[in-house]
């Protein structure tokens, strides 16, 4: 899986552009939680979807940037959490236990 890495809030008007032309995908994680690790080893043993751009923002080093993404799309904050985004829009966010590639592969199929 590739993982494109997300550490600067300019990047998340990028994102919602390139979100009209193919849904992106950004994974919020905590390095220091167990769940988010689960989350993580799941996501990455699985076949992501292609044309999708799927986005990696550690949390403990950049919550300025999660804290941009739940003003921007106006999600409350979770950890670890999955979000979609098409056509500028979270059309999908999830958390903890729900997190897994048949859930998104599911949610990008609508």
């Amino acid at each position: 899986m590739h993982w494109i890495p997300l550490n600067h809030n300019s990047q998340l008007e990028t994102i919602a552009e390139k979100s009209y032309l193919q849904p992106q995908v950004i994974f919020k994680h905590s390095t220091r939680c167990s769940i988010s690790s689960m989350a993580l080893n799941r996501l990455e043993k699985s076949t992501a979807p292609v044309g999708v751009d799927y986005y990696y923002l550690d949390l403990l080093a950049y919550r300025i940037v999660s804290d941009a993404i739940a003003d921007k799309w106006k999600i409350e904050h979770e950890s670890p959490q999955v979000l979609i985004i098409r056509n500028g829009d979270c059309v999908f966010d999830t958390s903890h236990n729900g997190i897994s590639m048949q859930v998104i592969s599911t949610q990008l199929e609508r």
